[in-house]
């Protein structure tokens, strides 16, 4: 019996995952730490004739061509103002270096699989598919995103998909 418990805990503990908090205006969102590289302040960017808006261009980063994502423009939530606060989240996802340019970052946060509640259905309205939540912590809502689910989004255009279906 004390190896059941002790197997429980050990279930409970591999449930509980870190995220990085990060704002946009006033919101607050979270994604997997696991997938976050590094984190560096704004820099200009090099920018790409004929690139959706979202895109800001890109950066050379040690020999790695970067490209550089504002999280602001991306999910229509107005043009924002660099400043010192500003920073890119620089992510390694499927393989790919990827940069979010966010208003700040907040703190790594570790939530239960049971902090999460499932994000409300919206229908047409509101595309939640890139979602995987909302948490409540303290006084804190922070909206759960599945960043690689939105990277790897044919929209973005960033990984080849049809890797995506033989990876």
């Amino acid at each position: 019996m004390n190896d059941e418990r002790r197997e429980g805990s050990a279930v409970a503990t591999d449930s509980t995952r870190e995220y990085l908090t990060f704002t946009l205006g006033d919101e607050e969102y979270g994604i997997d730490i696991l997938k976050v590289q590094e984190i560096r302040g704004y820099d200009a960017v090099t920018k790409i004739a004929n690139s959706p808006d979202f895109i800001k261009g890109v950066i050379n980063m040690r020999g790695v061509i970067v490209p550089i994502i504002d999280m602001r423009l991306k999910f229509h939530l107005g043009q924002v103002d660099y400043n010192e606060f500003t920073v890119v989240i620089i992510l390694n996802i499927s393989g790919r270096i990827v940069g979010l340019v966010v208003d700040g970052v907040s703190d790594v946060i570790a939530l239960h699989g049971n902090q999460v509640q499932p994000a409300p259905e919206f229908g047409s309205v509101l595309d939640t598919a890139y979602i995987d939540g909302l948490a409540t912590l303290d006084e804190r809502m922070i909206i759960m995103v599945d960043i690689e689910k939105l990277m790897t989004s044919q929209e973005m255009g960033l990984v080849d998909q049809t890797h995506l279906v033989t990876a």
